[in-house]
């Protein structure tokens, strides 16, 4: 995982530069530098941090007598954005203010991440469970930062306009419910596989075509009422946050009733789209000999950021069409 975070790390850095070099056709290679080496930097501390934390976890629920698909994975999507977050501000913040007086000291920290490379590669080879990763699980984890790019690009253009700033606060929100409930079906949908064998084994053997709504959600079977459930999660939890959002003073936007009934309309319409293309992917991903664990999470989790910015960003501008303006936008 050390390998794979400092790779993406680095091409996330450079995704960045280039998404804000073509709007903008202004380059700065001192700001380039850092952007990189707070970027690898941030990436290689914090999978490290989230490795033995999920370790824990896992370990205690086991003994504790619960099942970690409910526990292991929303926590570790959650602490991650805590933690990513708060290790990118923080590092970012000491190296920008390096510039000026040592400005050799953002190369030489992108460096020596860089160079830890190699030490790594050499480590997970020797291990067989880390090798297959080390080989098969570039795809998901790549494609997945392309998609979450898209959603930032989506974003970003977004909260530029001031009459949309108060997005901001709300995207985490929504993005962070919808890829937590997905992941944790994903899991339960993969354990139950590997229950029957290996990838392409059992129930789930041919590659399985795209499933019914009244399969995936309506049916006696097991994942099928964890779907339900999870579903029936998504307006109660958000109205908590949204409470919690309000309490503080948050968002500068005032939640109406017609605000929050858009904004619960695009939380259920994302989980309910995630929900039903997990119990695609899972199987499909099964079928074709692929471990759901290592592919189909990544996936996920970047669609549901990618659909939950758009739906989110739609609703703000079908309010401001047809009226619901708030006076305290953008303050």
């Amino acid at each position: 995982f050390q390998v794979q975070a400092t790779v993406v790390g680095f091409l996330a850095s450079i995704a960045a530069v280039v998404f804000g070099w073509i709007p903008d056709g202004h380059f700065s290679m001192d700001h380039a530098v850092l952007l990189c080496a707070s970027s690898v930097a941030t990436a290689f501390i914090a999978s490290l941090v989230l490795g033995m934390i999920m370790i824990g976890v896992i370990i205690g629920s086991k003994k504790m007598g619960i099942n970690p698909d409910n526990v292991a994975t929303p926590i570790a999507a959650s602490l991650g954005d805590l933690i990513t977050l708060a290790l990118l501000s923080g590092i970012s913040w000491g190296l920008y203010k390096e510039l000026e007086g040592r400005a050799y000291a953002n190369p030489l920290v992108c460096a020596f991440f860089l160079s830890l490379l190699p030490i790594w590669i050499i480590i997970a080879r020797r291990n067989s469970a880390t090798r297959e990763v080390l080989y098969s699980g570039w795809e998901p984890v790549i494609i997945a930062m392309a998609i979450s790019s898209v959603g930032g690009l989506i974003l970003d253009r977004t909260v530029s306009d001031p009459n949309f700033a108060g997005m901001a606060v709300f995207t985490p929100v929504i993005n962070g419910v919808g890829g937590n409930l997905v992941a944790v079906q994903a899991s339960r949908i993969s354990t139950y596989l590997h229950m029957s064998g290996e990838p392409g084994e059992g129930p789930g053997t041919a590659p399985r075509k795209c499933p019914s709504p009244c399969s995936t959600f309506c049916s006696s079977d097991v994942n099928s009422r964890s779907a339900r459930v999870l579903f029936l999660l998504v307006v109660p939890g958000h109205l908590v946050f949204l409470y919690t959002i309000h309490s503080m003073q948050g968002g500068h936007t005032t939640l109406t009733l017609i605000f929050i009934v858009f904004y619960m309309t695009a939380a259920l319409l994302q989980v309910l789209i995630l929900l039903y293309i997990a119990d695609w992917m899972v199987h499909w991903m099964w079928g074709r000999h692929l471990d759901p664990d290592n592919f189909s999470i990544p996936y996920l989790t970047a669609l549901g950021d990618l659909i939950g910015t758009g739906l989110l960003a739609l609703s703000f501008h079908v309010l401001w069409l047809i009226g619901d303006r708030d006076s305290d936008v953008g303050d």
